[in-house]
């Protein structure tokens, strides 16, 4: 499932962050895996409304998420919210059997939006639920959030929710919109990891730090 991709090195306040072309982060002082966005359970849902969505995309999110924790060996994964997509289906299984795996990984999941699904369950995979954690010099959280709130927290942020994407245009006047890792001043958004998600072109200042994700590697765009 692995793609042939170099892993961008990015330094943040003293700690080395490896941005990935599977979108996601691995922290190497906190040996930890950062993703947002996962959405497993909304081909379920697509499915039970009658709309053709392919199986087996979560089978796919959920194998490449295996490779990167063989590939890093994490002590944690983190998610930064909206692991599951709102009700209980049965996709729900996919994600126990995956747990399964992993028995003694340390599984935390910073609540989103779509994450409805009662508190037991996620108790019985061993995942821990937080509405925000701060880990050494990062907090984080699943909404971002505005330069007023950001004041009051002692902490850099790390959220998703948007599913970030950046514009680019060539010469023929063609453009696309790529995922991408974005580095504010004080807070970074990460690009969905979920294949069955969209993307939001963001508006960013001259002094952040965006990551375009391709297939083959992650950019640095100017």
């Amino acid at each position: 499932m692995m793609t042939d991709c170099a892993a961008t090195s990015f330094k943040l306040l003293d700690q080395d962050l490896l941005l990935t072309c599977q979108r996601a982060i691995y922290w190497e002082q906190e040996k930890a895996l950062i993703a947002a966005d996962v959405h497993l359970g909304k081909v379920g849902h697509f499915r039970k409304a009658g709309i053709a969505v392919p199986r087996d995309m979560e089978q796919d999110d959920l194998a490449v998420l295996s490779d990167l924790i063989h590939e890093y060996c994490p002590e944690k994964v983190i998610f930064l919210g909206d692991l599951f997509h709102s009700d209980m289906n049965a996709d729900w299984e996919w994600l126990r059997l995956w747990r399964q795996q992993f028995p003694k990984l340390e599984i935390i999941l910073i609540r989103g939006n779509h994450d409805i699904v009662h508190d037991d369950h996620y108790h019985q995979l061993n995942i821990a639920l937080h509405a925000s954690l701060q880990i050494g010099p990062f907090v984080m959280l699943h909404h971002p959030q505005s330069e007023t709130v950001l004041d009051t927290l002692s902490g850099y942020v790390f959220c998703g929710h948007i599913h970030p994407g950046v514009s680019l245009r060539g010469k023929g006047r063609q453009s696309i919109t790529l995922p991408c890792f974005a580095f504010g001043k004080r807070q970074a958004i990460l690009p969905s990891f979920g294949k069955f998600t969209g993307k939001v072109a963001i508006r960013s200042m001259k002094t952040d730090h965006i990551f375009a994700v391709l297939k083959d590697k992650v950019m640095a765009i100017a």
